[in-house]
């Protein structure tokens, strides 16, 4: 029997405060956007810097802790698996997001005054194929 590994860690800035939700049978749930930068620079010098933002969703204890612990701004440490989420918009569209389903997280350091807030990050299913 063959096993496999779904395991992403990232270190990043929250891009907006949490949003904590129930599920019908009072199942607590919270969400934020995390942005994780990356710099280098080119052969010439010239320097880049790149922002990947990632959804994160914690469910339980967790999402009762990131909503009293976490906001805007604020650095943390996320752990968990990747999951790609498909749903039907209002339009009838079919919408996918790649999210993270953290089973760890850690608050760091102090809040980063220049975090922007994301874009939301929900694509259509032909977005996510081109790219």
């Amino acid at each position: 029997m063959s096993h496999g590994l779904n395991k992403i860690m990232v270190i990043g800035h929250l891009g907006r405060d949490p949003e904590m939700r129930y599920t019908s049978n009072g199942k607590p749930s919270t969400s934020f956007y995390i942005a994780v930068n990356r710099n280098w620079a080119d052969k010439t010098g010239n320097k880049h810097n790149q922002t990947e933002w990632f959804y994160v969703t914690t469910w339980d204890n967790l999402a009762e802790f990131c909503h009293q612990a976490l906001s805007k701004g604020k650095q943390a440490y996320v752990e968990g698996r990747l999951q790609t989420r498909r749903w039907t918009d209002a339009q009838g569209n079919e919408r996918l997001r790649m999210e993270i389903v953290a089973s760890e997280v850690i608050p760091l350091g102090e809040k980063s005054a220049g975090v922007e807030e994301p874009v939301d990050s929900a694509q259509t299913i032909e977005d996510f194929e081109e790219n």
